[in-house]
């Protein structure tokens, strides 16, 4: 598993060589399963795939940035980081990383006078292949429209787009509910 992320690095900067470089990373990669039983298998692929995946993506494309200029790091995670969600306890744990990395590297852009923009992108439940497993999803979005909503996100340089209006209520309010309330929550899909 390493090995491939090492030779995925190595081709992206002979590719960015190739290609004249970028200004805009967009990083739209990651898994999530529910996972009650808290098979360990599962919590931890899903840790090293949007951890450790994420950190490597995220970390080439900031040493790149730092060394050509600048640029516009976005990175597309969820509003799962909101909360830990029961059913899903590594998706939840690996997202929040992801918002709280992103304000990190926010922090560490600014302390070094770099001229790096960052985005993170959190939408909700979305109608695409990692949903299509015969459960039910609240609020299910169309692609065609979160496509816009993202772009239109990278075009404003949003710091962080929680996308669709239901979605940002809905995080609001997950926001104000105290853990002690929170955890008798039944927070499922059926």
């Amino acid at each position: 598993w390493l090995w491939t992320v090492y030779l995925i690095l190595t081709v992206s900067e002979t590719i960015l060589l190739m290609f004249g470089g970028m200004d805009l990373f967009l990083l739209s990669s990651g898994i999530g399963f529910q996972n009650m039983d808290l098979k360990m298998e599962i919590e931890l692929n899903t840790a090293r795939t949007n951890v450790e995946g994420f950190t490597r993506m995220v970390d080439t494309a900031f040493s790149y940035f730092k060394n050509n200029g600048g640029g516009h790091l976005a990175v597309i995670s969820s509003i799962a980081g909101t909360k830990g969600l029961g059913v899903a306890p590594a998706y939840s744990a690996t997202k929040r990383f992801q918002n709280t990395y992103i304000d990190a590297l926010e922090q560490l852009a600014h302390l070094q006078k770099l001229n790096i923009h960052f985005t993170d992108i959190r939408p909700g439940f979305v109608a695409t292949d990692l949903l299509n497993d015969g459960k039910h999803y609240p609020m299910l979005m169309k692609t065609d429209q979160v496509g816009r909503d993202i772009v239109r996100a990278l075009h404003r340089k949003q710091r962080v787009a929680i996308i669709d209006g239901r979605y940002r209520i809905l995080v609001f309010f997950w926001r104000m509910i105290p853990r002690w309330i929170w955890k008798r929550l039944p927070v499922k899909t059926k």
